[in-house]
């Protein structure tokens, strides 16, 4: 992959952590999710090189698992294991992007406010 473009996204503001989306000139598209750390240091400016450590150690452990003549040493499955993550990935977002919702319309409970602006229109003088 010859990447094109490194783009990186907010989650909740950077609270819950950033989310790099490394760009191919193809089309293809690498995304880590980097959380936010115990100290809340991650930011824009470090989150890619956080997202180049992820990819890092998930490539040496692929490596790992890989046996001789490429067989696979443990019943780990890739595409069982990325369906899921894949899965629990969509959840989380869907969940966060409920969440910012939420929050965007609070307080919900007050009421609506309406006011009439109508000017009657004539008199009624007979």
């Amino acid at each position: 992959m010859q990447v094109a473009g490194i783009q990186v996204y907010a989650e909740r503001g950077g609270k819950a952590g950033f989310t790099v989306e490394f760009v191919g000139t193809t089309g293809e598209i690498v995304t880590i999710t980097c959380p936010q750390n115990a100290e809340g240091t991650l930011n824009r400016l470090n989150a890619v090189a956080r997202a180049k450590e992820i990819l890092a150690a998930a490539i040496e452990t692929d490596e790992a698992l890989l046996g001789i003549a490429g067989t696979r040493r443990s019943p780990w499955t890739p595409e069982g294991a990325l369906a899921n993550a894949r899965q629990a990935h969509d959840q989380r977002a869907m969940e966060e992007q409920l969440e910012e919702g939420l929050e965007d319309t609070f307080p919900a409970s007050d009421p609506v406010s309406i006011t009439s602006s109508a000017i009657p229109k004539g008199s009624s003088r007979g």
